[in-house]
């Protein structure tokens, strides 16, 4: 599995990927999630995927081909938008060549991506890319994406990250998300890529590739322990009321159940309306 994160703030975007797969407790390794699609001066594309490793490789790799024919390209896309429907249309291509063998086998097409970037003259954009080729874009009021084993690190997010959010404290609240993910999932793990693309650069001018022995990243994942405690003991304990209305029971209560009903009960159940209210006039006459 992995755990991929992105970021579309005001300044820029910031790209996060950890480097785990897995197959099985003794299939143990490390491979990219990231792909840097760049050209200094007209563009800076970054591509990360979660899934089947294999299927997200074989995406990547027909990325990277030139293009015949005129065909759009990451290389010659006019916008961000027609680059997300560039790798949407390499999904389908991979899914029409693989989805049929992998069912075979009981595996499902499972693969999605995190687009994101700028082109010369335009803004920068985020996308994710569903196993569908479909895709769609991030907002203000959502400006991230996740992919992968994104549970552990989203409430960390959803609490910090706005559009106004500085590129820094993105990358440093992606990292503590990341953290929180590695902390509690085996099949994410170290190293990580971190690329941080800051507005109109057009160029890769920040990244980093994080591991057990750098610094700052053992510094937030110290601090953020340490002050996640902290946290939790300034909070004041519950403050307990008269438990007056505990629902209480008897030590030998029982629960009482529906009684069966008799057949000539159910039948009686089952009578037209009409039928029972001619029988209770009948009993009322009686009385």
């Amino acid at each position: 599995m992995t755990y991929c994160v992105a970021m579309c703030v005001d300044e820029g975007l910031v790209f996060l990927s950890d480097t785990r797969t897995n197959a099985g407790v003794d299939h143990v390794s490390a491979a990219r999630k990231m792909s840097v699609f760049e050209q200094p001066g007209d563009r800076v594309l970054v591509l990360m995927g979660a899934g089947n490793l294999s299927l997200t490789q074989s995406v990547v790799q027909l990325l990277s081909e030139p293009g015949e024919g005129g065909r759009a390209t990451l290389w010659n896309a006019p916008n961000m938008a027609e680059a997300a429907r560039v790798v949407g249309d390499a999904v389908r291509e991979v899914h029409q060549r693989d989805a049929g063998p992998l069912e075979e086998f009981d595996l499902t097409f499972n693969c999605s991506f995190i687009l994101g970037g700028q082109i010369k003259g335009l803004a920068p954009r985020l996308f994710m890319i569903y196993s569908a080729g479909n895709f769609i874009e991030s907002t203000r009021v959502s400006p991230y994406f996740q992919i992968g084993e994104s549970k552990y690190g989203k409430p960390i997010v959803d609490r910090v990250i706005t559009p106004a959010t500085p590129l820094d404290e993105a990358a440093k609240c992606a990292l503590i998300s990341m953290d929180s993910t590695l902390r509690s999932n085996l099949s994410v793990g170290l190293p990580l890529d971190l690329l941080v693309y800051e507005r109109d650069a057009l160029k890769v001018t920040r990244f980093a590739v994080l591991d057990q022995e750098n610094a700052y990243y053992r510094m937030i994942h110290r601090t953020w322990g340490e002050r996640l405690r902290q946290i939790f003991g300034e909070i004041p304990n519950p403050a307990w009321t008269d438990p007056s209305d505990v629902p209480l029971r008897g030590r030998h209560t029982e629960v009482s159940l529906p009684r069966a009903l008799a057949p000539d009960e159910i039948a009686a159940q089952q009578q037209s309306p009409a039928q029972t209210l001619a029988e209770a006039q009948r009993n009322q006459r009686q009385q």
